[in-house]
């Protein structure tokens, strides 16, 4: 069976300056393998590459090198309606206006043979007042339940944050000035040195 998602040699190099004098502003470099479904936690400091990794995924960004492969596809070889059914990028704007209306009718309905394989949530708005937090963890859940694999993209700035990834990630990636590290579960995350030194004051009361 092919892994559910692969990055291999995957590259993205953004360049300034005139065609005679041109420098790297930006590079991503991502090597990793995600096997089966499940719910990955990203995070990493703003400027770090999180987007970018995440439109190579879908294949709205093309890659400098390398691949991206989901169930063994590539993704930037395929048609884009069959992009659709591969993977699909919630940029937080679309979050805000889809899952707020559409959430508890979603959490009722099963995926459906043509359901993306890859759903990319971006810095999704957790708001503690309405249960929202509620709904879309279990929707996370329900999609991992049915064979989906889900990117959970944070920028942890309460210890909320770190709670909600804490309970809902199986795996995480961190990424940093374009270097994408994946990391197999909670604690290693928290033990990584540059996540430590990211977090800072997040971890003075550590979560267990």
């Amino acid at each position: 069976m092919q892994p559910m998602l692969q990055a291999k040699g995957l590259e993205k190099v953004y360049k300034r300056g005139s065609l005679l004098s041109r420098t790297t502003s930006f590079r991503l470099s991502a090597d990793f393998t995600v096997d089966g479904p499940g719910i990955v936690g990203m995070m990493g400091p703003n400027g770090s590459g999180k987007t970018t990794l995440f439109e190579l995924i879908t294949g709205s960004n093309t890659p400098s090198a390398g691949k991206v492969l989901v169930a063994g596809r590539d993704i930037h070889k395929v048609r884009t309606d069959e992009r659709d059914r591969l993977a699909i990028h919630y940029h937080q704007s679309y979050q805000v206006r889809h899952f707020r209306s559409l959430t508890p009718n979603l959490l009722l309905q099963p995926a459906g043979s043509d359901f993306p394989l890859v759903h990319l949530f971006d810095e999704p708005q957790f708001n503690t007042q309405d249960g929202y937090i509620g709904f879309m963890l279990d929707f996370f859940h329900r999609l991992r339940d049915e064979d989906r694999l889900v990117f959970l993209c944070v920028h942890p700035n309460e210890r909320l944050h770190l709670e909600i990834l804490q309970e809902a990630c199986d795996r995480f990636i961190f990424v940093q000035q374009g270097n994408v590290t994946p990391l197999p579960d909670y604690q290693t995350l928290l033990n990584h040195d540059p996540v430590r030194t990211y977090l800072g004051n997040l971890l003075g009361g550590r979560v267990a």
